[in-house]
């Protein structure tokens, strides 16, 4: 009686799963973000908000005009984009930069699974470095007088999602996108911005404060840009940029991909 030898199968090949997040890469982004000389700025600023707030409501005293300036003029007009140019750009450009990328685009993840999952990263940073300080901030100001701490916060946290995703397209455009989102942030739309009226249709801080103006007092907030605008502008420029990232970091190719 005859017996057959099994004939060993070649394992087949899984194509990578197209999901919305990846809990390493998500793990390695955070690890990257804080664990550098980035994450001194993201608590630096932060902190110094908070300080800035003490100080003034120790000198002044509770008063809503200036919690409000410190909360527009400082918190959302330079202190949430800076983070989230630091978050933005951190989450993936410096990768791109030294080569690492590649480590990662060769295992078995969806690319655009890649951008879904650094993007959740960015924001939530963004979000917890910037939101959360606001709030804070806001309440020692002025105890959430007119509602302008959750107002002021809630403005910074859709900017968070905004920048976020701008600033991350950014890092797979250009080796220079800190330096493209410093420009965006700091000079468009806080120089520009204040010069030209017609600039501030194209700001996220315009935008966010117009959700914000939703949520405090009337005459807390003010913004450019009518909320069914600043809305849509807010929707459009996260969907395109995420996309487009997306669609960048596939344009990538390793060794041997066709």
């Amino acid at each position: 009686m005859s017996t057959t030898t099994p004939t060993a199968r070649p394992a087949a090949t899984t194509p990578p799963r197209a999901t919305f997040f990846h809990p390493t890469v998500a793990r390695l982004t955070y690890r990257a973000l804080l664990g550098r000389r980035r994450a001194l700025i993201l608590f630096a600023l932060p902190a110094l908000l908070v300080i800035i707030a003490a100080a003034v409501r120790a000198l002044s005293g509770a008063d809503d005009a200036t919690a409000s300036g410190i909360l527009g003029g400082f918190a959302l007009a330079t202190m949430v984009p800076l983070i989230g140019v630091i978050a933005g750009t951190g989450a993936i450009g410096p990768e791109i930069d030294d080569g690492s990328v590649v480590y990662l685009l060769s295992k078995p993840v969806s690319r655009q699974t890649i951008i879904f999952t650094k993007l959740l990263v960015a924001i939530g940073v963004t979000v917890v470095f910037s939101a959360v300080p606001v709030l804070i901030a806001g309440f020692v100001l002025n105890g959430n007088s007119q509602q302008i701490a959750v107002a002021y916060a809630v403005a910074a946290a859709v900017a968070s999602l905004a920048y976020s995703a701008l600033f991350l397209f950014f890092g797979t455009i250009s080796r220079h996108a800190v330096v493209f989102g410093l420009v965006y942030a700091l000079v468009w739309e806080s120089f520009v911005g204040s010069l030209v009226p017609g600039a501030r249709t194209l700001s996220i801080q315009q935008w966010a404060l117009a959700v914000g103006q939703r949520v405090g007092a009337e005459g807390a907030l003010s913004s450019s840009v009518q909320l069914p605008l600043a809305i849509g502008l807010l929707v459009a420029v996260t969907v395109v940029a995420t996309w487009y990232a997306g669609h960048r970091l596939k344009s990538l190719t390793l060794a041997g991909e066709e």
